[in-house]
């Protein structure tokens, strides 16, 4: 009988506000630069055993303003910065759909957030689990993105972004302070849900 496969978790990642600083129509790769929490986030994501996946909303593309080529070349900046620091990430995903709408709760094209398509996508050609995967974000589409395609949970970063009106929808599992705060909460919370009841008092002592 073979083997059947089993299907890794994963943590999507926002990218804008979330892995790099936020930058209006980010389209030069010398203005790339890590959130301060990033590696260590990563880091213990790493440790944990999870995919790290970005997945980011690039209208930039549609609307003219940067190249595919300029697009790739801001990535390669960004993997560059993480393997400076011995860190990784597994794969990122675009959209370049321009929306034709400021409503960040609604669906325009599948791929773009709040759509779930970059996200389910990934999970297909990545071999990923994603009731057992998380979003990330630090808007609300990115956590709308992870309810819609179907994720354990997505954590909403407090960023520059942050509308307190958002706090309030119940597709938000963790309102964090930033990428390490909404990791250490899904540690956490992963180490509950599988471990016996007798370390979880342990756990909860611990620095996560």
């Amino acid at each position: 009988m073979a083997t059947q496969l089993k299907l890794k978790p994963a943590i999507f990642l926002d990218r804008d506000g979330t892995l790099i600083k936020h930058v209006h129509h980010l389209c030069n790769p010398e203005d790339v630069e890590l959130e301060p929490t990033a590696v260590s986030a990563l880091s213990l994501l790493r440790e944990a055993g999870f995919a790290c996946v970005v997945v980011t909303n690039q209208s930039v593309v549609g609307r003219g303003m940067l190249s595919l080529k300029g697009l790739e070349s801001i990535h390669a900046r960004l993997e560059m910065l993480l393997h400076d620091q011995g860190i990784g990430i597994d794969a990122i995903y675009y959209c370049p759909h321009v929306p034709q709408t400021s409503d960040l709760t609604q669906i325009e094209h599948i791929d773009r957030k709040p759509g779930p398509g970059m996200l389910l996508r990934a999970a297909q050609e990545m071999g990923l689990s994603i009731s057992q995967s998380w979003m990330i974000g630090d808007s609300i589409s990115d956590v709308l993105a992870g309810a819609n395609a179907g994720c354990k949970g997505s954590c909403l970063i407090q960023s520059n972004l942050y509308r307190p009106e958002w706090t309030n929808a119940a597709e938000v599992s963790y309102l964090a302070s930033d990428l390490l705060d909404a990791v250490k909460y899904i540690l956490h919370a992963s180490l509950l849900a599988d471990s016996p009841d007798e370390i979880i008092d342990a756990i909860s002592a611990s620095n996560l």
